[in-house]
């Protein structure tokens, strides 16, 4: 007998659902998705700034992976990946990962697949879920730098793994990570494409 699957669309947003049956919902386009602590959160498509935001990182980050091949396993966005914490009954789809090691399962490796670098782009009224509650999640997943681009204050703050905390680094003009080698992100140019 063929189950039908669980559908999820803006009227969920604050609803309760185990992380087992979410991870199987299918959602309403012209929507995000995520599982927060056991409730569902939904979000608006965002906007063209935060759009151009991820732009830019791609057009600064995808010629170096093509020149450096076999330092990132697989780089996606929160449509081509997912974090998921069955403690936390979380599951987090992020603007930007980076996977330096091969996936755990290569057909369905979600569950275990840690990435090494998650980054968010802040959207008007998303800040408490970016600054704080995805800081611990990924905190907890083992997540080595979590990277927050803001473009209603033109600053990146990357927060880097030390032991069971993260060290916070606010770069300026050019943040280059020791996870990815002779990567070189200049910052400003990251909000002026989205102006």
């Amino acid at each position: 007998m063929e189950m039908t699957k669980v559908r999820v669309g803006p009227r969920d947003h604050g609803r309760r659902m185990p992380l087992e049956e979410f991870a199987g919902a299918a959602g309403e386009r012209g929507y995000r998705y995520e599982l927060s602590r056991g409730v569902v959160v939904v979000a608006g498509i965002p906007d063209l700034p935060h759009a151009r935001v991820l732009f830019e990182l791609d057009r600064q980050v995808i010629p170096w992976i093509a020149t450096h091949r076999n330092a990132v396993d697989f780089y996606g966005s929160g449509d081509q990946c997912v974090l998921r914490l069955p403690g936390a009954q979380t599951e987090r789809h992020p603007d930007r990962a980076f996977y330096l090691t091969p996936a755990p399962d290569p057909v369905n490796p979600w569950d275990r697949w840690i990435p090494d670098i998650m980054v968010e782009v802040v959207s008007a009224g998303g800040e408490e879920r970016d600054y704080q509650e995805k800081r611990a999640d990924y905190l907890a997943a083992g997540v080595r730098e979590y990277w927050i681009l803001d473009p209603q204050t033109r600053a990146v703050l990357v927060l880097q793994r030390v032991g069971d905390t993260f060290r916070e680094v606010r770069p300026t003009l050019e943040y280059a990570t020791p996870l990815l080698p002779g990567l070189l992100l200049k910052v400003p140019g990251l909000f002026e494409a989205a102006e």
